[in-house]
């Protein structure tokens, strides 16, 4: 069997379907940024604002106000201390473990499609490479005919071989800067949350050891006895 021989004949479909082919991971690729900034855009919030009113809301006893007003909202960070106060009476173990599971559901949501854009980033120039090889043999093939058409239709081909590397390259950049981009956002949105689990967890432990007040002393009986 002519191995060399099949390919050839392969490359003889040159490299317009390896155009198409960038053209819808291109398509794919924009999909997936759009869905992951729409999603990360809503899941932000003023940390320090947060953590700040968290403080007021447990030295007032609060903390049921800050529940109900904040059970909508789907920043990361107020979800995963809501699940933590959720188990503030169970002791600060069960907050602490309540709010890393949290944590880690949502990191796997953030993650959602980010491994498309890594590996788009990292093999679409290869796919483009892989299309100026078929356009190069075909053009190559197309020399055989001695005619000034064929001669004009090789340039055609060279040129469509070299788009496809071109190509590639334009699909795989902006996939490689969005995937840097929403790592990088995600980590300070992991990390907003862990500010404020570390706030949670600081106040329920200085809850659990606030020394108790001492009833006050009964007055004397002699006192009201009249000094007997």
């Amino acid at each position: 069997m002519d191995l060399s021989g099949g390919f050839v004949a392969f490359a003889q479909l040159g490299a317009s379907w390896v155009l198409w082919l960038l053209v819808a991971l291109s398509v794919f690729s924009i999909g997936v940024m759009i869905d992951r900034a729409l999603w990360l855009r809503r899941r932000a919030i003023d940390t320090e604002r947060f953590t700040r009113e968290i403080r007021g809301a447990f030295e007032r006893g609060e903390l049921d106000r800050i529940e109900t007003k904040y059970k909508e909202d789907p920043a990361i960070a107020v979800q995963v201390t809501l699940r933590g106060l959720a188990e503030r009476d169970r002791g600060a173990e069960a907050v602490a473990e309540a709010m890393q599971g949290d944590r880690a559901r949502w990191r796997n949501a953030a993650d959602r499609n980010l491994i498309v854009l890594g590996t788009l980033g990292n093999n679409v120039p290869f796919v483009g490479l892989f299309g100026t090889v078929l356009g190069v043999i075909n053009a190559f093939e197309h020399l055989r005919i001695k005619t000034a058409a064929a001669e004009d239709q090789t340039l055609d081909l060279i040129a469509e071989a070299l788009a496809a590397t071109a190509f590639g390259l334009l699909v795989a950049i902006p996939a490689v800067i969005a995937f840097n981009y929403f790592t990088r956002r995600i980590r300070t949105l992991l990390g907003s949350a862990d500010e404020c689990a570390h706030t949670v967890l600081a106040l329920v432990h200085g809850a659990a050891h606030a020394p108790t007040k001492a009833p006050a002393p009964a007055a004397k009986s002699e006192a009201s006895d009249g000094g007997k």
